[in-house]
């Protein structure tokens, strides 16, 4: 049994093998889909949740160490005031297209801008590295953090 903090809510979940991930236990256990199963190796960023405040890639994450941990998951982002600022300038740059990927994007988007208040074309294109998109193509989703970046009015 490991107890979490999911999006702001206690959970209580039974972990049955002691190598299941943190992506398992939030889509199949806890119901939140948000974070999605893509490589299942880290290298497309389509399972990215916050973890203590840190950008990690749930399919990485034993379950097993996320016990009193504080995760934050595209459906907590969503909900928040940053979630949609980043939805409305992702929608108005085109930022997404077949959605698959945008979570993802979205999450290390937030932990980049609440790291930096102004980040530099670099910084967005480094805090979205790990995160691969086949369909939108990366200047239209590094122009929606930059629209983020400027008017966020002190939401991070």
């Amino acid at each position: 049994m490991i107890r979490l903090r999911v999006n702001g809510l206690e959970r209580e979940v039974e972990i049955s093998h002691p190598i299941r991930r943190l992506l398992d236990v939030l889509r199949e256990d806890i119901g939140l889909t948000g974070a999605k199963e893509g490589c299942g190796e880290g290298e497309c960023g389509a399972c990215a949740v916050l973890l203590n405040g840190v950008l990690v890639n749930s399919c990485l994450i034993p379950a097993y160490q996320v016990d009193g941990a504080d995760i934050l998951t595209p459906e907590g982002l969503a909900e928040s005031e940053a979630g949609k600022l980043l939805a409305e300038c992702f929608t108005e740059c085109h930022g997404a297209q077949c959605g698959f990927c945008t979570p993802g994007m979205m999450m290390a988007s937030a932990e980049l801008l609440h790291r930096k208040k102004k980040p530099t074309e670099m910084e967005i294109r480094e805090a979205l590295a790990g995160n691969i998109c086949r369909c939108t193509g990366y200047d239209m989703i590094i122009d929606a953090v930059r629209m983020a970046a400027e008017r966020r009015a002190g939401i991070w």
